[in-house]
């Protein structure tokens, strides 16, 4: 029989009696209307048509479907909605089976989930990520997935909106079948089998039974991760709801809540994280511009950070040189990043095998000459001008003319560094953020005589790191540590202006902040901002206000946690309000005939964000930030401000 359309985005054939239905929607096979009308027309289609015995509804290409269509955001629903299209799938008097080809998302899986069978092939992920845009499943997700796996397991699986593998998916009861061969030949022969009597609607299941503390684990658990944000807390409610509620009542309350949060002020500050993460690393001009190969990374330096670069490249596939001074200390640096593969192994990101493969693919010598191999050489040496610009003027003479030099410098400028060098223009910045394998964040910096081959191959080699790139010009400290800096001297100007350290940390914690400004410090130890506040204090405009508070702590030798002691005494490793602390910031605001005043949260959260959004605006005006945008990525991405909130741009206005 010849190919059947029922819209633009849907196909159909039959194939042994069973309808196959086809969803084309390039380029991840999203719900749009088209799609939903073209599903149902084909299930029009399969009820009338005697010839039909069941319906394979699969997707084109390499993904099942990957969610709603985001062209459709903020606009008026058009019908038919998808929780009808999905109801009926499920109430479908013939047998419906899924062939989930690749990516089930969104409402990709809650329309798998309301076919009667499901066969997935083993590169196939599921989820429900609808949380990470502020919402909860609007069709069906948490009424029908917990009657298949269970409460406890639906609450983990939606409140994180992580992606399961199928293999994960087949272990929980998400899918019947791992296909050995092709999913929609699978699926076309089990459905061939199936009793129209006695099909097995999802929707009419009832939840496994579970023990109450089991549930109320995985609640407490999802509660204290979403951290203040709704939609997590909200979908934890929906899915106990499926153990007591008939199907109807659940799904009712369900696309109440949808709606509800959809248009709430969280959905729409997550929702501007999403489309301003699909814009971020676009530069303007550079579409054309093809990246070099890059198969092999050298790294000078396996410390800290070298070590987790490293582990990061391997990762993602290349090949890694690790450079350091003399044997013992790169045997160190080997020891090191294997030691970072094997936790991976222990907390079940990587397999054995994984290791082994990685760990062929890296090389840590003394030998600096090994290099030469290199496609990009990405330094990671000691914060110093004279240390790095020496560094880059020895890699001269030994990588190749076509090699990328890279520097991870947080303060000093690559200007200098590039102008060191014979060929400015292969040096491009790439700063990536402690732990370097975890932080998904690299900011990537175009350099005053940087390529644009260079650049769009920096963005390229960040992308398949899996990090989340973004683009800034060169200023100290780029866009990251420039507006953490301004918010650092807020947050002194406000001790010396009457709040504490406990307050303004408070306040920004009720925020949804991790940790609020002083915790952080203590964490990453004082002694560093220090010797930067002391290699300025030539420079310093005599005019400017300066508190003193942070260096008399660390004249005192306070230097955070490491030493127990900092904004903070820390015995038995936690953290108390130290008296001493109260008095040095009293003293220092006597000195100065300052009068302490009170703050409230919301004083201290607005102050701080002014402060943000005051440096945001200046790296805009100077072009060193393309995208107010993506001020708020390297915000959320790097120093803790809450998604949920949109980053320090959006939440002041500036969309």
């Amino acid at each position: 029989m010849s190919a059947l359309r029922f819209s633009d985005t849907i196909s159909a054939a039959l194939a042994d009696g069973i309808l196959v239905v086809t969803i084309d929607n390039a380029p991840v096979n999203a719900l749009s209307a088209d799609v939903r009308a073209g599903l149902m027309a084909a299930l029009d289609h399969a009820e009338k048509d005697g010839a039909v015995a069941g319906v394979v509804i699969t997707g084109a290409g390499s993904t099942f479907i990957g969610g709603a269509d985001i062209k459709e955001f903020g606009k008026p629903p058009v019908e038919p909605l998808l929780p009808d299209v999905i109801s009926r799938i499920e109430t479908f008097a013939k047998p419906v089976a899924a062939a989930i080809n690749g990516a089930a998302l969104g409402g990709g899986l809650e329309v798998a989930l309301a076919c009667h069978r499901r066969h997935a092939a083993p590169s196939a992920k599921l989820g429900l990520p609808e949380v990470k845009l502020g919402i909860v499943p609007g069709a069906g997700g948490t009424q029908r997935l917990p009657r298949l796996i269970g409460i406890a397991a639906a609450i983990d699986v939606i409140t994180s909106g992580r992606m399961v593998s199928a293999a994960e998916a087949l272990k929980l009861g998400i899918i019947d079948s791992l296909s050995s061969g092709v999913p929609v030949t699978e699926a076309v022969a089990d459905i061939k089998t199936i009793d129209s009597s006695t099909l097995r609607r999802t929707g009419l299941l009832p939840t496994p039974a579970e023990a109450a503390d089991i549930i109320d684990k995985a609640a407490t658990d999802a509660l204290r991760k979403a951290r203040g944000q709704r939609a997590p807390s909200e979908a934890v409610r929906l899915v106990r709801l499926a153990a007591t509620a008939p199907l109807a009542e659940g799904l009712a309350e369900e696309r109440r809540t949808f709606i509800e949060l959809r248009d709430s002020e969280e959905a729409a500050a997550l929702r501007h994280v999403f489309f301003a993460e699909r814009a971020a690393g676009k530069v303007e001009g550079l579409e054309a511009v093809a990246p070099r190969k890059i198969e092999t990374i050298g790294i000078v330096g396996t410390g800290l950070m070298g070590s987790g670069i490293a582990v990061s490249a391997l990762n993602g596939g290349y090949r890694v040189i690790g450079v350091e001074q003399n044997p013992e200390v790169a045997e160190k640096g080997r020891e090191r990043i294997i030691g970072l593969l094997d936790k991976a192994i222990q907390s079940g990101r990587l397999d054995a095998a994984g290791r082994e493969d990685r760990v062929g693919r890296l090389t840590v010598t003394a030998d600096m000459q090994q290099l030469s191999r290199a496609d990009i050489v990405i330094e990671a040496v000691f914060d110093d001008l004279t240390v790095k610009t020496e560094l880059f003027q020895r890699l001269d003479t030994i990588v190749r003319c076509d090699a990328i030099l890279a520097t991870n410098t947080s303060y000093l400028d690559p200007d200098v560094i590039a102008a060191a060098t014979a060929q400015p223009e292969r040096v491009v910045g790439l700063h990536f953020f402690s732990p370097a394998h975890i932080m998904r964040l690299l900011e990537v910096v175009n350099c005053k005589r940087t390529a644009p081959d260079v650049l769009v191959t920096a963005l390229a080699l960040a992308k398949r790191l899996g990090k989340l790139p973004i683009v800034s010009g060169v200023t100290e400290g780029f866009i990251g540590n420039s507006i953490f800096s301004a918010y650092r001297r807020e947050a002194e100007y406000m001790l010396e202006d009457g709040a504490s350290p406990q307050e303004i940390d408070a306040a920004l914690e009720a925020y949804g902040f991790p940790m609020g400004p002083f915790a952080v410090f203590d964490m990453a130890g004082l002694e560093i901002a220090w010797a930067r506040r002391k290699r300025q204090a030539a420079t310093r405009d005599p005019a400017e206000r300066y508190v003193v508070i942070p260096d008399r702590l660390c004249e005192a030798g306070r230097f955070g946690q490491k030493t127990g002691r900092g904004w903070y005494a820390y015995p038995d490793g936690r953290r108390t309000v130290d008296p001493d602390v109260t008095a040095m910031i009293e003293a220092a605001r006597a000195e100065k005939g300052i009068a302490p005043k009170q703050f409230t949260a919301e004083e201290i959260v607005a102050r701080l964000l002014k402060a943000m959004t005051n440096e945001g605006d200046a790296l805009l005006s100077r072009g060193i930030a393309a995208r107010a945008s993506d001020i708020d990525l390297v915000m959320i991405n790097g120093y803790g401000f809450p998604s949920s909130k949109g980053g320090p741009m959006f939440a002041a206005g500036r969309r």
